[in-house]
């Protein structure tokens, strides 16, 4: 077994003020029980967590080690503004007028650190495809969760839009999905010709065949935190298996980004059944939509509203000077290995 990193320790002179700042630049909260005046400060965040530790030296040299922030749903531009609002300061202006380059920052105790292009501009720049990740599966999840949490228990057995399914049944059956997507990443050898078998039942004829299902007695809170438990587990497994594994899917063998794109589309599309049956606004960002249709709908037109696209790709939409699709499926190979077997 091999070490990693849990902690990255910034040595500080007010540990509660800088870590408020790191707070707000990650966006991630400080630990509970962190206050002001405490000697230490930790922020948790992916991969290894931040730790402020108040101490008598003050900065003197420039630092040997420095954090490199890449923004996410911002440009690099966008992100110095915020952070320099925030009350960061300019230290280097490295950025080139073609859109490459970089920003070099302090934070309030004049911590150097550095911004870069987002992963959208780089792809931009160099004219590759941006990846679906798995930070992407968070995002969809937690935009459907908030987007029925509240629901009253009485509207859970309504048809979801046009399936033969009730809302209960159909957002069991999502979270089902996830984690069916996420436990076939699991095993030392994936498998290649089949899934993980688990037991797949349905609790009714006619309703969906799942491997887990919520219990009915915790009510939509509790189907909805079955939900995110699932996509959390998706995420996980997305983030962590390394990208040349391949693991059976009846749409073809794929990798962990395949398979987090294949839990994208089912949260997107699903939450819009849900949507439909239960009278609720529902409209994922344009962008998350681009990139799980870049992954696994490579042949769906390339413009247009790419919600309505990916609807479309998924029959459940119009589409101008396109015929309906009455039957449908994805590709969930690498998209490497789809050009080779075109290729052959």
């Amino acid at each position: 077994m091999t070490s990693h990193v849990r902690h990255i320790t910034v040595d500080c002179s007010d540990a509660y003020a800088l870590g408020s700042f790191w707070s707000q630049v990650l966006g991630a909260p400080l630990a509970a029980d962190d206050f002001p005046g405490d000697p230490e400060a930790l922020l948790e965040t992916p991969g290894a967590a931040i730790l402020f530790v108040q101490g008598p030296d003050t900065k003197t040299v420039k630092n040997r080690v420095h954090l490199d922030v890449q923004p996410q749903d911002r440009t690099r531009d966008e992100e110095v503004e915020r952070l320099l609002a925030l009350g960061a300061t300019l230290v280097g202006d490295h950025r080139k007028p073609n859109g490459r380059g970089w920003a070099t920052l302090a934070d309030p105790e004049g911590n150097e650190f550095c911004v870069e292009c987002s992963a959208a501009e780089r792809a931009a720049l160099t004219g590759t495809r941006l990846p679906v990740t798995a930070d992407d599966v968070t995002t969809a999840v937690r935009l459907a969760v908030d987007t029925l949490a509240g629901v009253p228990a009485d509207r859970w057995e309504a048809l979801a839009g046009t399936l033969e399914w009730t809302c209960w049944e159909t957002a069991e059956h999502l979270g089902d999905d996830l984690f069916a997507y996420a436990v076939q990443l699991g095993p030392r050898t994936p498998p290649q010709d089949g899934e993980v078998p688990y037991r797949w039942t349905a609790d009714r004829k006619g309703g969906p065949a799942n491997a887990v299902f919520a219990d009915r007695a915790a009510g939509p809170a509790g189907l909805l935190a079955t939900l995110e438990a699932s996509g959390a587990l998706l995420a996980s497994m997305a983030r962590t298996t390394p990208p040349e594994v391949r693991s059976y899917h009846g749409f073809g063998i794929s990798d962990p980004e395949g398979f987090a794109a294949m839990g994208v589309v089912e949260t997107l599309v699903h939450t819009h059944d849900l949507a439909e049956g239960l009278g609720l606004p529902w409209a994922p960002p344009a962008a998350l939509c681009d990139r799980v249709l870049a992954r696994l709908f490579p042949d769906a037109p390339a413009g247009g509203d790419r919600w309505t696209v990916l609807l479309w790709a998924t029959g459940r939409a119009e589409l101008p000077d396109h015929p309906r699709r009455t039957s449908w499926r994805w590709d969930g190979r690498p998209l490497e290995d789809q050009t080779a077997s075109s290729a052959g």
